[in-house]
């Protein structure tokens, strides 16, 4: 059974790396000469491989050095490959160029954002769901925002995630300490809350089965798989969220290729605000995946046990942590929000949804098995 994917996979290329022995480490250490008396931190000696996409990077270019000829597809890393609308990099540009006068010089901005970019972003994606521009927090990209929501998280929590689900919610969560050590036989970290998500369950959690967690990462449109839970599907999430006291960590990066209706972000469903936060990207959106902007939503609602505001954290960890996104990417941003910039950017998300639209028609002629949205012109289900 193949479910569509938007960009990413999990797919390998090449052969498997070599084996590393115990004599090849010891040589390595002759080499390297004196050691400092620095101790390796404990949780990165608990991570497994190398992150994932970085891997499968390697592993293609060391195919293609082995295989000139060879043609690949590459279903790696969640990359955009279409040019980035002219509108839109000649504001960027336009922008760079006025750092070299003294009336368009800018310095550091505020850590937290541009604060027209920030009620562009509460206008265009949250509508009417009461997201104000002070609970916007602009960032270099989702990934980073994962990391910065680990410090403000601290090492002492439990998580859930879906299985399978994006990489860096288990492995920022190793590193922070909160998962325990990795099990062998289960491949799999003792602390850690799998909720399979596969076509056995319709690829949603049986929330029945999920124990409490203080934290669940959740990602819609999920990736790798690309099913997009629904408006009453993420209605039982919040619920069960809010009966448990937990906290979602929702991850809206591939909102702009739901079509069907369903909710593109968690402030669509009553109560979030009490127990979500969003983080969300330009990347898939508007092709920003070198230009790196993103977002993180965290409401005034959403308060510690003891009541405290856990915005008021996060901004601390922000400034600490963070100078604030390029003031040029954030040119970017606001030129992709304008009613021009939407317009362009459509016409280059339809591209990728004919691409989406191929695969599928493919699908169907080698009479393979899969899920698609419901709007989508070819559909083949279970």
């Amino acid at each position: 059974m193949v479910c569509l994917m938007f960009f990413s996979s999990t797919l390998f290329f090449g052969s498997s790396p070599s084996k590393i022995t115990k004599a090849s480490l010891d040589f390595e250490r002759k080499k390297l000469g004196p050691y400092t008396k620095l101790v390796r931190n404990v949780n990165l000696e608990k991570l497994k491989n190398n992150y994932l996409f970085p891997e499968i990077t390697r592993r293609e270019l060391e195919h293609v050095e082995k295989h000139p000829n060879a043609r690949l597809i590459s279903l790696g890393t969640g990359d955009t490959t279409e040019p980035i609308p002219e509108l839109i990099t000649s504001e960027m540009s336009n922008f760079a160029h006025a750092l070299s006068t003294v009336e368009g010089y800018r310095g550091y901005g505020l850590e937290q954002g541009n604060e027209t970019l920030r009620q562009a972003i509460a206008n265009t994606f949250y509508g009417n769901m009461r997201v104000k521009s002070s609970e916007v927090f602009i960032s270099d990209g989702a990934q980073s925002d994962i990391s910065r929501l680990q410090l403000l998280l601290g090492s002492g929590v439990s998580i859930a995630v879906q299985d399978p689900t994006f990489p860096a919610y288990v492995d920022s969560s190793v590193i922070l300490g909160q998962t325990g050590h990795f099990n062998e036989a289960t491949k799999k970290y003792q602390n850690v809350v799998y909720m399979p998500c596969g076509p056995k369950n319709s690829f949603f959690p049986d929330l029945t089965m999920t124990p409490r967690t203080d934290v669940i990462f959740f990602c819609s449109p999920n990736n790798p798989t690309g099913y997009v839970a629904s408006r009453k599907q993420l209605l039982q999430l919040v619920n069960f969220a809010k009966n448990n006291g937990s906290i979602i960590i929702f991850d809206s990066a591939y909102a702009a290729f739901i079509e069907d209706g369903s909710p593109r972000s968690i402030y669509e469903i009553p109560g979030a605000r009490e127990v979500a936060i969003e983080i969300s990207s330009f990347s898939k959106f508007a092709g920003f995946t070198g230009v790196r902007l993103g977002w993180t939503i965290v409401p005034d609602e959403l308060l510690y046990s003891n009541g405290f505001p856990i915005i008021n954290d996060f901004h601390r960890i922000v400034t600490t942590s963070f100078n604030g996104a390029s003031n040029i990417a954030q040119a970017g941003g606001l030129a992709c929000l304008s009613s021009v910039g939407l317009k362009e950017i459509r016409s280059v998300l339809n591209y990728y949804k004919e691409n989406r639209k191929i695969l599928m028609e493919t699908l169907v002629s080698l009479d393979l098995t899969f899920r698609a949205q419901v709007s989508d012109l070819v559909e083949k289900s279970i």
